[in-house]
């Protein structure tokens, strides 16, 4: 028998089916073991020593791979052609090796996509692992474990509220904070546009003017009401004649094939994807066959691929769509390794693949690559200049033409950012033409402040500077958001103020950390390790010699010491010029009740940073960092006493906990708390009491007599009755909602619950299982919340929200579970779902024994 290991399972299914009944396919699932969390895991006084802990969950899996590869005459290890597949390779060798399993007969075999000819080829052409790939991965690996366990536990101690940091993720923090910044500081500065509105021969058309009274007009020249009326008069009162007509062709030349970062960018900008989702969306086409492999940073196809996509073209738009000769690319990005091709279709002639997202994101692969080797669009730019007879005004119109469309046919790249487009059509108009003059206006504009980061324009940022991977950069972004320190509105990246005082704070004490170009540098002294050419223990000794250093001199400070530094270095943001001219630090508090020297600072608290008075603790003014000046006025909103309990007589205190913002009525064990729900915009001291008295009686059930309660719980305002829940859509609806609304509610959630089956409420609702049809669900368990078809269960990861779970993620995670098989001694309880009643008293008695062994393999 011969052993052949891949990361999944659906990739373990197709090549096994290609390569016979000689071969048995096993999945690892991804990496089987990793540097354990916790201090000691790299040991840099003994030469980077290492140690590595087998995955919990991975333990049967590898002992099933460890019990084949015992009968095994030859291991074929077939894991991704990158960086990870070959660690992954190189673990599961050593893992085999040191449990004496290791066959005689060790190979490695690489293939760019999941296809019988790549597959069979390669196997005929097998080699040894990479040693200068793995010693990258060490260095890599290793590198991001010593900055991240170095420096979180400076940060929990010096900087509170800090979660951590990481190496590529606090230089992508950093370029987002630096934006936010450049978007405060920006000033808008006014000015003015004059168009004139044109006709000639029935067609209308704009013309803009270029020269006023003699001179030429830049963009903020009009900067006033006043220059502008002046300007639109003199063109109102002017007669016009067409003095230059000038025709430029040009041609525009397709894009290259996609790579793992542009087609990260254009899956956001085309489809609203994010980088994640994109990832997973690609793995699944890859491990299906039906594209190349999706983490590369090659532009170029091979020969045959590139002769295929030829006759495609042919065959579709016809020989004149194809240029003389093939297109031959080179990528421009900092970094590259071009080691493999660009993500293309396995086959030209399939113009389809995979349902929903999957079928978009196939489009968006097969449109891009078919495009990159078709003809280039021929276009034509026209551009008419107007004067007055004097010659002292002077107008202009532009427009563009697409005489023969070429590669636009098909694939058109898009944009992070709206442009200008002189795409506009001008009528046929000759060297002394005079259009009539329909209307004359006056536009006012403000200069823009630089936009925010979308996901597509950070992954084109973070590559051009050349930090990171772009393999990585789902993950780093995704990390940025789980960890609270970046949010997205309508797809925009906004700093949250636990993101810009970590970048601060990192800034201030370790600036050389998050500088781009010492970051870019590391990367490119990794790529140098792949390439043989440096000892990855001397990257390390010559990090570690600098980082080492640094984090001991940090942390020798007092805390106190370091929020006088940022206080002063957070100074422009946290204390803004005021509008009456007072000084921005004067505590707003001690001058409303008459004390003297009351001046703001920056103090760090146990759940974080806040602002606060210098007379503490006469004075007991503060202010939640992320309320910069207090600049919307809601005092109610800061934390402190906000009143008293009318019933009880005792305060209600808004504070600030590690799990977000409360409410507290009285002091110590005895003391309620309820937290502040996001979705109330307007909250005030009757909010606070109404959260307070909660849960809140609805009324009695017309059928069951039992009391309906209201209340808000961990995902979410709800409805409970006799042990079964109802979802409400906001906190609003907690006090508002009547019986009549709340039995229909508990009547609707019965229904989709299979009658009672399953007493919570849905977190989510997604669409159908592709494969068993049946509705997939978020749902909270007692164990934590899950995904669900009704027929598997597969829980959802602890980095994950229930509420952010796409149906493709649903789909993957429910796929992988029931790839698992059902856990041991669940194969007879299985068909008991649909049990005549009578029965299923004896099936509860015999769960508990069934319990122990279902937890094990829901790992």
């Amino acid at each position: 028998m011969q052993l052949v290991i891949v990361e999944s399972p659906a990739k373990a299914k197709t090549i096994e089916k290609y390569l016979g009944k000689d071969f048995k396919v096993l999945a690892s699932y991804g990496h089987v073991r990793d540097l354990p969390p916790k201090d000691g895991s790299v040991r840099p006084d003994e030469g980077f020593a290492m140690d590595w802990e087998l995955y919990r969950d991975k333990q049967s899996r590898f002992k099933e791979i460890a019990d084949n590869a015992k009968k095994a005459d030859r291991l074929i290890l077939a894991t991704d052609p990158d960086r990870e597949g070959e660690a992954i390779s190189w673990h599961v060798r050593e893992l085999l090796q040191k449990r004496k399993a290791l066959p005689k007969d060790v190979e490695r075999v690489t293939f760019n996509a999941i296809t019988k000819q790549a597959v069979t080829d390669a196997m005929k052409a097998p080699r040894d692992l990479d040693q200068d790939l793995i010693d990258a991965y060490l260095a890599r690996r290793a590198l991001d474990y010593l900055y991240g366990f170095t420096l979180s536990p400076v940060l929990w101690r010096r900087l509170p509220g800090a979660k951590s940091a990481g190496r590529v993720q606090s230089v992508a923090l950093r370029l987002i904070v630096d934006r936010e910044i450049e978007i405060e500081h920006f000033r808008a500065d006014e000015y003015w546009s004059v168009i004139a509105k044109l006709q000639h021969d029935g067609t209308e058309f704009d013309a803009r003017l270029v020269k006023y009274d003699g001179s030429k007009l830049d963009k903020l020249t009009l900067g006033n009401e006043g220059s502008a009326m002046a300007a639109k008069a003199a063109v109102e009162g002017a007669n016009f004649t067409v003095e230059e007509v000038e025709t430029k062709p040009f041609k525009r030349n397709p894009a290259p094939p996609f790579t793992t970062s542009t087609l990260q960018q254009e899956a956001a900008r085309k489809l609203g994807f994010s980088a994640s989702h994109t990832m997973r969306l690609a793995q699944s086409l890859y491990e299906a066959g039906a594209i190349t492999y999706m983490r590369t940073d090659g532009v170029s196809m091979d020969g045959s691929a590139i002769a295929a996509c030829r006759k495609a073209v042919a065959d579709r738009y016809g020989g004149h769509a194809l240029p003389d000769a093939p297109r031959m690319y080179k990528t421009k990005a900092k970094n590259a390794q071009e080691a493999h091709e660009a993500i293309r279709p396995t086959d030209f002639n399939r113009d389809r693949a995979g349902s929903g997202d999957e079928g978009k994101l196939y489009d968006l692969v097969f449109k891009r690559a078919m495009a990159s080797q078709m003809a280039a669009a021929s276009l034509e730019r026209t551009t008419v200049t107007l004067r007055d007879p004097p010659g002292r005004h002077e107008l202009r119109a532009t427009g563009q033409v697409v005489k023969y469309p070429g590669f636009l046919a098909v694939y058109q790249e898009g944009r992070d950012d709206a442009e200008d487009d002189e795409d506009g059509l001008l009528p046929t108009i000759s060297k002394g033409d005079a259009p009539l003059k329909r209307s004359v206006e006056a536009n006012q504009h403000f200069t823009q402040p630089p936009p925010r980061f979308s996901e597509a324009s950070l992954v084109k940022r973070l590559e051009e500077l050349g930090i990171g991977r772009p393999s990585t950069y789902a993950s780093t972004i995704q990390t940025l958001r789980d960890r609270a320190y970046v949010r997205m509105e309508k797809n925009r990246f906004f700093a949250e103020e636990s993101g810009r005082l970590l970048t601060a704070f990192l800034e201030r004490f370790f600036p050389q950390y998050v500088a781009f170009d010492y970051t870019a540098g590391l990367e490119d002294e990794l790529d140098v390790v792949s390439d043989g050419k440096e000892d990855w223990k001397t990257l390390l000794e010559a990090f570690w010699r600098d980082f080492k250093p640094k984090t001991e001199e940090v942390m020798d400070k007092k805390p106190s010491e370091v929020t006088e530094v940022l206080d002063d270095f957070l100074s422009d943001y946290l204390f803004p010029e005021r509008a009456d001219g007072k000084d921005p630090r004067h505590c707003p508090l001690c001058e409303s009740e008459g004390r003297e020297g009351g001046r703001l600072a920056l103090r760090g608290g146990r759940y974080g940073a806040f602002v606060a008075c210098a007379n503490y603790p006469e004075c007991k003014f503060t202010r939640q960092f992320a309320k910069p000046g207090g600049a919307d006025g809601d005092e109610s909103a800061d934390d402190g006493v906000m009143g008293e309990d009318p019933e009880t007589g005792l305060p209600v205190e808004r504070k600030s906990g590690r799990f977000g913002p409360y409410v507290q009525l009285g002091e110590g064990k005895e003391a309620k708390r309820a937290s502040i729900p996001k979705d109330l915009d307007d909250f005030d001291l009757e909010w606070a009491l109404k959260l307070l008295a909660l849960p809140r009686i609805v009324g009695t059930h017309p059928e069951t007599g039992k009391e309906i309660e209201a209340a808000i719980g961990r995902y979410g305002p709800y409805l409970r009755h006799d042990g079964k829940y109802g979802k409400l859509q906001s906190t609003r609806e907690v006090f508002e909602v009547g019986m009549n609304r709340a039995v229909d509610i508990l009547a609707q959630a019965a229904n989709r619950g299979g009658g009672g089956r399953g007493k919570a409420e849905p977190i989510k609702t997604l669409g159908e299982h592709p494969t068993s049809g049946g509705e997939i669900k978020v749902m909270p368990g007692r164990y934590g919340p899950y995904v669900t078809d009704g027929t598997t269960n597969a829980t959802i990861p602890k980095d994950v929200k229930p509420e952010d779970v796409t149906e493709a993620q649903a789909i993957e995670l429910i796929d992988a579970r029931a790839a698992k098989g059902p856990a041991k001694g669940k194969k007879k309880a299985a068909p008991k779902k649909k049990a005549p009643t009578k029965k299923k008293p004896a099936a509860k008695k015999k769960a508990p024994a069934k319990k122990p062994a279902a937890k094990k393999a829901a790992g």
